[in-house]
């Protein structure tokens, strides 16, 4: 019985190629990467994927057929065609029965639960509504390129006319895309944050310790300052609680915070900082950080708390929101634009820092997360400081971005991996991952100490764009200890996988991923700075206290 002509008709436009392709690409898609994921988002995942591999092979199928290079017809070409289907079907089936155990073979070495069996059949259903939403819009694309050169073909040669058409569609799709739907979904999610902040700052009682920015005696208005830089100034460890933990005497630590809102230039905001700083005595204390926060103005609590704690509350910490967006909106769109601040923050204080007696001011450290780390990196620029260099930095989860990191990591001792370099002879700069790893009995540190603490599995840290069409570095020889024996290099598919790990890093369990554990940062800082009274015992009894404390979400 033959099909209807409809049938047949929309059969003979859907490309073989683009389907086989797109198959085998959606397979790949199911294999593990640097995190866990659950059925929603590797349903998104795996419906994107076969939509790039759909395109591409039907972009393949079309090149063939334009050099005339001939296919199978008759019952040899129905047959071929029947015999790719069911290898593909094969393929996918086999890839959906396995997605469990790969899954799994990720939470195994992050020390998570695994997961049941059971969810395949969900995947493929989640992912048939990008891969259409995706496929539409292409299909939609090459109509329009059709339309175009059928206009012009009557003023022009039939090549000139397509390869017109081509780049007319190609300029206003851009334009579409990046001028008018990215811009605008930035601008609404850069007001939409800008109103959350807002509203942050309408509700909530200001601090009734004086000492505390955005109390009554604070030189920055507490209905400026947003939730996260809230968070930040409210949720740190009290000399009491500290004195409690450490078993003798403490002082109250001292956190410095400036919204955007609570001056209007960048400039400004910084010499308010310096000003507040001044007016709570934060260059009497021992030891002094420079915190540049991440996205929204977060500050990692964990990362400061756990200074405090081993500094008995002698540190005083600084901090300056830049952005409304979020980390990840942030890394994309505008990964230098905390730069600036960083930059007239660091100018603020190193300028009055240095201009004190050598023996009577503060040690200096900086110190920032993701994208706060990579804009510390950049506020200063290491020949600058060489006369009166600041005694060191933490900078943890570093973006791929990041400028000295990836000097670091590039120049490293060709015996070490990505993910663990060795850098020069490690007296001004180390690297370390979970547990202490910057000790290294020998080994002094030289007068200016940087240490880079990141996650193998941290997808912010070793997400790269030649991982479209390469092998990532990180995953040549030996693999980091979170990071699945099962992960391999596909290329584009592993491409899109580190894009949607780098999205969802904070989902990962706590330790892995871009989730960084109180322990690590403990080991952190002691290395840095090696602070007086404490041994093996009460650094671990350290870690319990601080893996209890409550830790409050990024917004």
């Amino acid at each position: 019985m033959r099909a209807p002509n409809w049938i047949i008709a929309v059969r003979n436009s859907i490309p073989l190629t683009g389907l086989a392709v797109g198959a085998v690409l959606f397979s790949l898609s199911l294999t593990p990467s640097l995190l866990p994921r659950s059925i929603l988002v590797q349903g998104i995942l795996s419906g994107c994927t076969f939509a790039v591999g759909y395109g591409l092979g039907a972009v393949l199928e079309w090149f063939w057929d334009y050099m005339q290079l001939g296919r199978l017809r008759g019952q040899a070409g129905k047959w071929f065609r029947i015999g790719v289907a069911i290898l593909c079907i094969i393929l996918v089936a086999l890839c959906l029965y396995q997605t469990t155990a790969w899954q799994n073979s990720v939470r195994e070495v992050m020390g998570a639960a695994p997961v049941e069996g059971g969810h395949p059949l969900w995947v493929l259903l989640v992912a048939l509504v990008p891969a259409f939403i995706l496929i539409l819009i292409g299909t939609i694309i090459v109509q329009g390129v059709q339309y175009v050169s059928r206009r012009l073909v009557k003023l022009v040669p039939p090549r000139i006319a397509f390869v017109a058409s081509l780049i007319i569609v190609g300029i206003v799709t851009a334009t579409l895309f990046n001028g008018v739907l990215l811009r605008g979904a930035l601008r609404s999610a850069d007001a939409f944050f800008e109103r959350l902040d807002t509203v942050a700052g309408r509700f909530g009682t200001a601090p009734t310790n004086p000492l505390s920015s955005g109390s009554a005696a604070s030189l920055v208005p507490w209905d400026t300052i947003g939730r996260d830089g809230r968070i930040y100034v409210e949720t740190g460890p009290s000399q009491a609680d500290i004195a409690q933990a450490i078993g003798r005497p403490a002082l109250e630590p001292l956190r410095v915070y400036v919204g955007m809102r609570s001056a209007p230039t960048v400039e400004e905001r910084a010499q308010l900082a310096l000003d507040e700083m001044l007016r709570v005595g934060a260059f009497d204390r021992s030891v002094l950080v420079i915190i540049t926060p991440v996205g929204t103005g977060w500050v990692d609590p964990p990362g400061i708390d756990s200074l405090e704690f081993l500094l008995a509350g002698d540190v005083s910490s600084v901090s300056m929101q830049y952005s409304y967006l979020t980390s990840p909106l942030s890394l994309v769109v505008e990964p230098e634009y905390g730069t600036e601040a960083a930059q007239a923050l660091f100018n603020a204080v190193y300028g009055y820092w240095t201009a004190m007696p050598p023996d009577a001011r503060p040690k200096l450290y900086l110190n920032g997360l993701s994208l706060g780390a990579h804009a510390s990196q950049s506020s200063t620029q290491v020949f600058d400081v060489l006369a009166d260099p600041f005694q060191g930095a933490l900078w943890v989860g570093p973006p791929f971005t990041s400028p000295i990191w990836r000097w670091a990591t590039q120049n490293r001792q060709p015996d070490s991996p990505e993910w663990m370099p060795v850098f020069g002879n490690s007296s001004s700069i180390r690297f370390t991952i979970q547990g202490d790893h910057l000790d290294m009995p020998g080994v002094p540190w030289g007068p200016l100490r940087i240490a880079f603490l990141q996650y193998a599995s941290d997808p912010v840290v070793f997400f790269e764009w030649s991982a479209l069409y390469r092998t990532p570095d990180w995953l040549v020889g030996e693999r980091g200890p979170d990071v699945s024996p099962a992960l391999n290099w596909y290329p584009v598919v592993t491409f899109l996988q580190l894009g949607v790990d780098m999205a969802l890093g904070q989902t990962a369990p706590m330790g892995h991923g871009h989730l960084y554990a109180s322990a690590d940062y403990v080991d952190a800082w002691y290395a840095l700075i090696e602070p007086t009274g404490w041994d093996e015992a009460s650094l671990d009894a350290l870690k319990v206290i601080l893996a209890a404390r409550p830790r409050p979400l990024s917004s």
